[in-house]
């Protein structure tokens, strides 16, 4: 059955070409929390990811370490469920405005990877870890 017949517009991918990539076909994307805007983490997507991404609902996000894709939370359980994607001005950096799922969004076990503040200028850890990694990453 054509897309088009089911009422669903047929995706040319032509909102794919509108993203800018970087020379390594890849484009920064922040994960903001929905409910709160806060930043939860900062990772890459190629254009693989992005489309997945969008066509799922679920982030999907490009491992540079792993040289995968990485679908957030295939280990951890903590998936991303992805509210809304955003563009910015430019075009080389993606927003997706996400419900972060068993509230942990950073490999240390935070709810955010931003738990360093700032402070006399010396780092000092500001957010608690929710969970043990070692539980959570067996």
């Amino acid at each position: 059955m054509h897309p088009a017949s089911t009422g669903i517009p047929r995706d040319d991918g032509a909102w794919l070409d509108e993203v800018r990539f970087d020379a390594d076909g890849l484009v920064p994307a922040i994960a903001q929390e929905a409910s709160s805007d806060r930043i939860l983490m900062v990772a890459w997507m190629n254009r693989e990811a992005l489309a997945e991404t969008v066509a799922t609902g679920r982030a999907v996000y490009w491992s540079r370490s792993r040289g995968r894709l990485w679908r957030k939370g295939e280990e951890s359980g903590h998936a991303q469920a992805v509210r809304e994607v955003r563009l910015d001005c430019d075009g080389d950096v993606v927003l997706l405005k996400v419900e972060q799922v068993g509230g942990i969004a950073c490999h240390t076990g935070r709810h955010s990877c931003f738990f360093r503040r700032l402070e006399d200028k010396r780092w000092v850890v500001v957010d608690p870890v929710l969970k043990d990694p070692e539980s959570i990453y067996r």
